[in-house]
């Protein structure tokens, strides 16, 4: 006999406020392992994941989609089991009845770090592309590109009222790319 958690429905889950009163991630879930779902704004499902971690993968979601991280729906089991973690996955993209754009067309954009180069702006753009420019002039307009979109990002965040501290890894900006570390 299994003492597994079975699958609990999405729909019976309580949303939890993904930025507490206190400008925090909801912290309870730290090193904890399980499935989460995000909710945007108006509570409709962005994405659902499942993480040996559900606190650090909240993190990566909120900067990497800060403005469709609203709420979370979670179940937590006691250990890493990837069959029961993807049961629960499927299931509630499928108790949702409608595609679930962050498990389906907008994935990259959920589970991968942020590419600069499809962030840059056309002025961004044209200078990176300047066949005049030699490799380390190149990562200098990567890096700058890359802390402009940071500072976008942060400043969305403060907006929301976000206490909680985040740190970019600085080696990532070099080679266009913006995650958190």
């Amino acid at each position: 006999m299994s003492t597994e958690p079975l699958v609990t429905s999405l729909a019976t889950l309580e949303p939890i406020p993904y930025i507490n009163a206190q400008g925090m991630l909801p912290q309870q879930f730290e090193g904890l392992i399980g499935a989460y779902a995000i909710l945007a704004e108006d509570q409709t499902l962005q994405y659902v994941g499942y993480s040996r971690d559900i606190y650090l993968s909240l993190k990566q979601h909120l900067v990497r989609q800060p403005r469709l991280c609203y709420w979370l729906k979670v179940q937590t089991i006691d250990r890493p089991n990837r069959t029961l973690l993807e049961d629960i996955r499927n299931t509630w993209v499928q108790e949702n009845g409608n595609p679930v754009p962050g498990n389906q067309t907008e994935k990259h954009r959920w589970e991968q770090a942020i590419d600069v180069k499809a962030a840059m702006t056309t002025e961004e753009l044209a200078h990176y592309q300047d066949p005049q420019l030699d490799e380390i002039s190149q990562q200098k307009v990567l890096k700058n590109a890359a802390r402009r979109l940071e500072a976008e990002i942060l400043s969305i965040l403060s907006q929301r009222g976000l206490q909680e501290p985040l740190r970019f890894n600085p080696k990532l900006k070099d080679t266009g790319f913006l995650d958190l570390k």
